[in-house]
């Protein structure tokens, strides 16, 4: 998986860049086909700010999160990034249409 981070109005140290990159892996356990990972992060006064976007066979998967701390949102991104991947894996390798199965009786 290539991951690009970067920041906005913020220097990404290498210790970000760690730790957005172990938070990330938890994805690729649980879905080897991704392609590549952009996550932006970005302050503004109070409000931390992380998005990714994840480009997967077929899709591009997006997810954002905002927090008052900057490893709370990245937190909070990879678990919704996490349920977002689950979702896309189930229907990616869900039962077939019910009208399939009927045909294939026939």
């Amino acid at each position: 998986m290539n991951l690009n981070v970067s920041g906005h109005h913020l220097d990404v140290t290498p210790a970000i860049r760690a730790y957005v990159q172990g938070k990330l892996e938890r994805v690729t356990r649980h879905f080897d086909h991704v392609i590549d990972a952009h996550v932006i992060l970005s302050v503004d006064k109070l409000r931390q700010k992380a998005e990714v976007t994840l480009h997967v066979r077929g899709k591009d998967i997006h997810c954002a999160s905002e927090e008052s701390d900057l490893y709370a949102a990245i937190d909070l991104l990879a678990d919704k990034l996490d349920r977002q991947v689950l979702k896309y894996k189930a229907k990616r390798n869900g039962k077939p249409h019910e009208a399939l199965k009927r045909a294939d009786t026939n």
